[in-house]
């Protein structure tokens, strides 16, 4: 569950490192995010001469928490992460970055997230 003031590692190649939350699109009154939200995140870490800077607000979505998520037609298997971590995107929903690493949430597939789905290196 990622929530505002929450940190999170970027899983794509923008530039940025680190992401804090600062608010969750897509809930009406929720203010918790989990696989395949989108959030409004502000870059905290970011590598140098890249095109995300330090500061910069930015929109991601969530493809890894560490708080585990049920799904209930594999008969009630919850899958977990050692970390969370979000990939960005712009305003039509697609990546930002031409590389995502690490594994990457299926429950993303519901969302229509197709494209990340397809640069991702595994899907699990």
């Amino acid at each position: 569950m990622i929530q505002p003031q929450s940190c999170l590692n970027v899983a794509d190649n923008t530039g940025a490192r680190k992401l804090m939350c600062i608010r969750v699109l897509n809930k009406s009154r929720r203010q918790n995010a989990s696989l395949g939200d989108i959030i409004l995140g502000v870059v905290k870490e970011a590598l140098p001469n890249m095109t995300v800077k330090k500061s910069d607000i930015v929109r991601a979505v969530i493809v890894r928490t560490s708080k585990g998520v049920r799904r209930s037609q594999y008969g009630g298997l919850t899958i977990r992460f050692d970390e969370n971590a979000a990939v960005l995107i712009n305003k039509e929903g697609l990546p930002r970055g031409t590389r995502i690493f690490g594994p990457v949430a299926r429950e993303l597939r519901e969302k229509n997230f197709l494209k990340i789905l397809s640069l991702a290196s595994e899907v699990v």
